[in-house]
């Protein structure tokens, strides 16, 4: 794989899940438990979106085969899709957002922290912008962690069971493969097996203030972000979010 290939499915990587988990938080949208969270999480989802953008946008312009971030968006497949299987997770409720949540945020802001620094302008000015949002978000969802996780049984209950069940796909975020290898060797993303003792320790520090355990697995699930493989949701959130445009091919407002 060329410098190029690797760097475009960096982006893509990234891209994708931004776009992906912007769209599960969407879902919250008029549903919410209560109003405030209703509204914080939209939000939450527009950050992700906006991100998902800039991310495809360069994403294309690195591919250099005419296509628009719309068009990554929009047109690709299931198995073109390069997110993690953790941010394709079903929202089932709260509990099980703000679980998915706490575990991609931890990592992303590690990620994003690490992309400051990247030998790359342009994927070096996204990260800064986006880690503004990216902390906040981190924020967010370890105070709901805590505050559930803490909080009355049936809150704790619910929050381990979301925990027991999304932790299986946490693995894949800090596992690096030959993408990851080859972008940490150009100075471009930074090195996964140096972000894991930090994601390991926020994530035992964040459980223990929640009084939750954390979870006893014998493998994790991975595959999302190199292509190999997707659960079943991903079908269905890409029969949503792409349905106009399937429709409509090349349709503007």
């Amino acid at each position: 794989m060329t410098l190029t290939e690797a760097k475009f499915e960096y982006l893509l990587r990234l891209g994708d899940n931004a776009l992906i988990l912007g769209h599960r938080l969407s879902e919250w949208c008029g549903h919410g438990p209560i109003l405030e969270q209703d509204i914080a999480i939209t939000n939450i989802a527009l950050d992700q979106v906006g991100q998902a953008r800039s991310l495809l946008q360069y994403a294309a312009e690195v591919e250099g085969k005419g296509r628009s971030e719309d068009d990554l968006a929009y047109t690709r497949d299931v198995m073109q899709f390069r997110n993690l299987l953790l941010v394709e997770q079903p929202n089932e409720d709260f509990a099980y957002t703000i679980v998915r949540q706490f575990l991609f945020d931890n990592f992303n802001f590690l990620l994003h922290q690490a992309l400051t620094q990247s030998k790359d302008e342009h994927l070096r000015a996204i990260a800064e912008k986006s880690l503004k949002e990216i902390t906040y978000h981190l924020r967010y969802s370890s105070e709901w962690m805590i505050r559930l996780g803490d909080g009355t049984e049936e809150s704790h209950q619910k929050m381990q069971t979301a925990l027991d069940d999304l932790f299986i796909y946490s693995g894949e975020l800090t596992s690096p493969d030959e993408v990851d290898q080859q972008m940490h060797e150009a100075g471009i993303g930074p090195d996964l097996d140096r972000l894991k003792p930090a994601y390991d320790q926020k994530v035992k520090d964040i459980l223990a203030e929640a009084t939750l355990q954390l979870p006893e697995v014998k493998y994790m699930q991975s595959g999302g972000k190199d292509g190999r493989m997707h659960t079943e949701h991903l079908g269905f959130i890409l029969a949503e979010l792409q349905f106009v445009q399937r429709a409509y091919p090349g349709m503007e407002w």
